[in-house]
């Protein structure tokens, strides 16, 4: 059995959550295949770490599994859906209606994890009014008032990197909390604001490393 998960800490290392949604991931496809239980050691090698690193990250949110037994996959599947705060659906607006925006607001895996993209932003009067699927592309004059009304959760960023710090501290000023930054720059924002950068570039250059070093 799985005891009831306990109150999130709240200062969680960002490797930590990651992990929090691979484990997740292996768990739904472990379900799908008719598995009941499963181990820590077979979370450890799907989320690339250790057992024992799998038993520390679950140990923030409460106790889970039995020595000898393992984890029920429904039940510990059901705690980190709650812990990663997916019991809910997320309202998400996209600003950027450029080849990335476009991508990522047709990208139908976000509903399928309870986020909900309500709408997306653009300053270029060529696009302002286009079609996507279901949405209509807004202007970006009308952001701080849409926000007011329709109150969204996370803001998805795509715009050019000269444009993005000014666009955020409008966002930020209209109430926003929560951003994830494709633009290629680094922006600041309040303490109080959560900001995840998706730096494709760099992730890139992480691969290049690898292969360039991989027989050394």
């Amino acid at each position: 059995m799985i005891s009831q998960a306990a109150t999130p800490v709240r200062r969680i290392a960002d490797s930590t959550v990651r992990r929090l949604s691979l484990y997740l991931r292996f768990l739904e496809e472990s379900a799908q295949r008719g598995l009941v239980t499963i181990s820590s050691d077979e979370l450890a090698r799907r989320g690339g770490t250790t057992s024992a690193q799998v038993r520390k990250d679950l140990s923030f949110f409460g106790s889970f599994g039995k020595r000898g037994l393992g984890y029920s996959v429904p039940e510990l599947t059901e705690s980190l859906r709650e812990i990663l705060g997916l019991r809910r659906e997320w309202q998400v607006i996209i600003v950027g209606a450029g080849k990335i925006g476009t991508a990522l607001a047709q990208y139908r895996g976000f509903r399928q994890r309870g986020f909900s993209v309500i709408a997306v932003y653009d300053r270029d009067p060529k696009k302002i009014g286009t079609k996507w699927d279901s949405l209509t592309v807004r202007d970006m004059e009308q952001i701080e008032h849409d926000i007011a009304r329709e109150r969204p959760d996370i803001v998805v960023l795509t715009t050019p990197g000269d444009e993005a710090q000014k666009v955020v501290d409008r966002l930020v000023k209209a109430g926003i909390r929560a951003l994830l930054n494709f633009a290629p720059v680094q922006l600041q924002v309040p303490p109080d604001v959560t900001l995840k950068n998706v730096n494709m570039a760099m992730e890139l250059e992480g691969l290049s490393f690898a292969l360039t070093n991989r027989d050394r």
